[in-house]
């Protein structure tokens, strides 16, 4: 598999970095090729702004629209160009990040934000007028992946736990980014306490992270409704028979 591997962590000497070290030597041992973006050490502009479509700083900017006529003229700032490629030639995206505040870091948020653009990420339509989103789009086949550090104790990340469970913690980059695209999400690997991490808990996190890179091809994705496939109506509210009385985030799984 082609796997690009987005790292977004300041620090080279950090859990994050060994942790990222350590998965791409296991990537290599498999036979897989990758990439690698290091969104800090790029000094990647997370921010949206005129000079990513070729636009003039006075005039009015709609980035969707904007977005979309820069990518099919190939007027996109070079770097999201770069990154676009990236994304073209990868069968897997690794996503690597300490969780923040219960999301990514901004630079990393700003990955997505200049990168899926309008007629890439979404904006996207079936010859019949078909909106095509919820495992359908242009990045339909790919398979994502999130590694993160947290650095709260395992008990506390539950649905009994003062932060919730970790399901729902990342249902807007599973389900809102990655399954809104058409990538298919892999269940997360998650490193808690990882402030606390001693030296056989490093070795732990890292065997764990190899054992799950391991299966990066094959091992099932997270069952979401597809939003085209009749679960939802014409109003893409889930259908009254289908998890009955339910409200939770898991009634968009199937089965």
């Amino acid at each position: 598999m082609n796997v690009l591997w987005i790292f977004a962590h300041p620090e080279g000497r950090s859990l994050n970095a060994a942790l990222r070290d350590e998965g791409l030597r296991a990537l290599e041992e498999s036979g897989h090729s990758y990439r690698v973006s290091d969104l800090y050490a790029m000094k990647w502009n997370p921010v949206v702004g005129h000079d990513d479509f070729d636009r003039e700083p006075g005039e009015r900017l709609l980035v969707a629209s904007a977005s979309q006529e820069a990518y099919e003229t190939g007027r996109l700032s070079a770097d999201i160009r770069a990154e676009q490629e990236k994304l073209a030639w990868a069968d897997a995206i690794v996503l690597q990040f300490p969780m923040w505040w219960y999301g990514m870091p901004a630079i990393l948020k700003g990955w997505f934000d200049r990168v899926l653009v309008k007629g890439l990420g979404y904006g996207i339509a079936a010859e019949d007028g078909t909106v095509l989103r919820y495992g359908d789009g242009k990045l339909t086949g790919k398979r994502g992946m999130v590694v993160t550090t947290i650095g709260a104790r395992e008990s506390s990340i539950g649905p009994r736990g003062v932060h919730g469970g970790l399901d729902d913690l990342l249902f807007p980059l599973h389900h809102g980014t990655f399954w809104y695209t058409g990538i298919a999400p892999l269940p997360p690997y998650a490193v808690l306490s990882a402030d606390r991490l001693d030296d056989a808990g490093f070795a732990a996190a890292a065997d764990g992270l190899r054992d799950r890179l391991r299966t990066l091809e094959t091992a099932e994705p997270i069952p979401f409704r597809y939003q085209n496939r009749g679960d939802y109506d014409e109003n893409l509210v889930l259908r009254g028979d289908l998890a009955t009385g339910r409200t939770d985030l898991a009634v968009h799984l199937r089965g």
